[in-house]
């Protein structure tokens, strides 16, 4: 009989918790439930701050969080679902930075927490209470944690840069738009 430790049912509770919230945060963006905008709405929001094709970038965030956060509450392909969510994170993050650090004026705070429960949880795997435990494993390498997020540190880097140079250019006055919807 396998007995479980504290830090078990600790990183259980983590991947709960921050898989829970992240995938009703992705739901909204997707499906339109919890009071999300859906697709449409979540597209026409991205577009509004600088994210750019805005139905593209909602769908593309909306896995990441909703897929993301279902993967690591079960505790599977723990890695990639980490990093998958912190990288849907950071480009949240980036909206909120000129609001400042408190979530209270609009701040980066709240998706830089989740951002970095996510990627916390990458790095120390899901514990033995996980489906990556039952299955061997074979999703949760050790390899697997620095390539995951080596992989959407780029991906982050490329969206968010193409974003700010975007914000740039509208600020500088010109008008062209990058892509086409």
């Amino acid at each position: 009989m396998t007995s479980y430790d504290r830090r078990d049912l600790g990183l259980l509770l983590l991947r709960l918790g921050t898989g829970g919230v992240l995938a009703a945060h992705g739901a909204q963006k997707l499906f339109g439930w919890f009071g999300g905008g859906g697709i449409a709405g979540t597209g026409q929001f991205m577009e509004s701050v600088g994210y750019r094709p805005g139905r593209a970038s909602a769908t593309a965030a909306g896995l990441a969080e909703a897929g993301g956060g279902t993967l690591l509450a079960l505790g599977l392909a723990t890695p990639a679902a980490g990093a998958a969510a912190a990288g849907a994170m950071a480009g949240a993050a980036a909206v909120h930075t000129p609001n400042g650090f408190f979530n209270q004026e609009g701040g980066y705070e709240y998706a830089a927490s989740l951002g970095l429960a996510a990627a916390g949880l990458a790095v120390s795997g899901p514990g033995r209470l996980s489906l990556d435990h039952a299955l061997g494993h074979v999703l949760d390498r050790g390899w697997m944690v620095p390539a995951a997020l080596a992989a959407t540190a780029a991906g982050t880097v490329l969206v968010v840069g193409a974003r700010t140079r975007h914000l740039r250019r509208l600020a500088e006055g010109e008008q062209e738009p990058l892509f086409e919807e």
